[in-house]
Parts: C-alpha cells; structure tokens; sequence
C-alpha cells in the first residue's frame, strides 16, 4: 500500500486546514518546492499537490509555484483544486502532471467528468470530500444534496485513475480515519479508491491495511508527516513489512 504525502498550497505556502476550515490554517513551510524535494528524497513514489485557492476560488493562483514543483521533482503528481474546465485540465496534463483530481464539477458537471475519463483515462481521479455523508464542493465551503455512496455509484462506469475519498469531520484532526465510511466506499466503488483524512500514527495507517483487498490502494498522510507523528520512512518499512508477511502467511497456507 503507496503512502502520498500532501501539499497543500494557500497563497504559495504549504498549509494544513482543520477539517477544512480556511480560517484554521496552520503554515508548516513557506517553501513548498523544497517541502516536495524533502518528500521524494525520503522515498515517496507520488505527490498529492492541492491548491486550496484554486478549488475555493476556481482561479489558478498558485500555477507559478505548482510548474516549480513539477520541474524540481522526478515522481509522478497528481493534482487538485479549481479544476472545472476541459481547457484547465488540458493545460495541466500538457506541462506533466500525471493524475488531475476533479472535485466541485463532479457534482456541478457530471458529464464533463465523463468527457475527461474518456480522452484521458486513468488519468483522471475524482474526490469525493464528505461530511457526515454528504458530498462537500468549492473548496469545503459548499454542501451538496448527494451521499458520498450515490456519488460513488454514479463514477463507476467511467475509467478513472482512482476515487479519493476523504471524510472531512477527520481531516487535519489526527484522529484517525472513517474505517467504516472508507470500508463502504471501497467495497462500491469499481475504481481503485485512494483514503484521506484524520491518519495520525503508524496505528492508523496499519488499520487500513485491512482494506486494501477492498480496493484502498493508497493512503494519503498530511499533518501527521509535518508535526513528526509519522516518519515517512519508518511506516513505508512497516507497510512493506506486512505486506511481505502477509504474503508469506497466504503461500504458507495455501492448500492444493
């Protein structure tokens, strides 16, 4: 199981919101192109790059500094925030960015989600940000009428690279994250579902390692790596340790 660590950007810093909330926000570097740099050099094999600008604004604030993360680092990004039109999304995949995450215009233009998985498929994800069960746009500032289930249902007949599902009650808290709510996403979902919010130990991110024969395929980790709950490293070692394991356990009682 992949651990991505995120960058959030907000006015050209690397931030962490609470939940969500643009008037909780914590600075953990004022220069996210070294933040990424520090993160590949620890051995991270992609980058989840947000910008929270664009996805409250849908205006590519941050385009200067996202093109010097891109140029600076070598492992593949996949990036979110304000992405609502073909144009964007074209402009974005052109100068690299392997993987664009749609959020609001999912919800706002479902067959424009539809358009862009079948001109680029697999290099679409969809995130599906929820509250209490309801899907949330524009940057979290804005409740939907739609379940995160329904929401789920509806992606499945298109060929995305992932669903990112992120239940915002935990997100930036360090918790721990909605087993039950990912574990319901995963087992609907036909797209490979990547988990996000509320990790806040290596004990969260080995609790989900239950689902990966659900279909969670990678973890994405944000306050936890920049306040040192969590050496990225150490718990990229213990994954693969139970993955090793786990194996061994299932050719060692495998019967013919």
């Amino acid at each position: 199981m992949e651990i991505i660590p995120a960058i959030d950007l907000l006015n050209g810093k690397c931030v962490r919101l609470n939940q969500g909330n643009y008037n909780e926000v914590t600075n953990f570097n004022s220069n996210p192109v070294e933040q990424a740099q520090t993160w590949e050099s620890q051995g991270a094999k992609r980058l989840h790059l947000v910008d929270l600008d664009g996805a409250k604004t849908g205006s590519p604030i941050n385009d200067k500094t996202i093109k010097e993360i891109k140029k600076s680092i070598s492992i593949p990004i996949q990036l979110g925030g304000g992405i609502r039109e073909i144009a964007r999304a074209k402009e974005l995949l052109n100068i690299g960015i392997e993987r664009i995450i749609l959020g609001t215009i999912a919800i706002e233009n479902p067959e424009l989600v539809k358009v862009l998985s079948q001109k680029y498929p697999k290099r679409i994800a969809v995130g599906i940000d929820a509250k209490d069960g309801m899907v949330a746009t524009r940057g979290w500032v804005k409740q939907s009428e739609i379940t995160s289930i329904e929401l789920t249902k509806q992606l499945n007949d298109l060929d995305l690279a992932a669903i990112i599902s992120t239940d915002i009650s935990t997100d930036g808290t360090l918790k721990g994250p909605n087993i039950e709510a990912l574990r319901e996403i995963a087992e609907i979902s036909t797209n490979p579902v990547i988990a996000s919010g509320g990790i806040g130990s290596i004990t969260d991110l080995i609790s989900l390692t239950a689902l990966e024969s659900k279909g969670i395929e990678s973890i994405i980790v944000g306050r936890a790596l920049y306040d040192g709950s969590i050496d990225l490293k150490e718990a990229q070692l213990t994954l693969k340790n139970i993955h090793i394991q786990d194996s061994t356990y299932s050719k060692d009682n495998f019967v013919v």
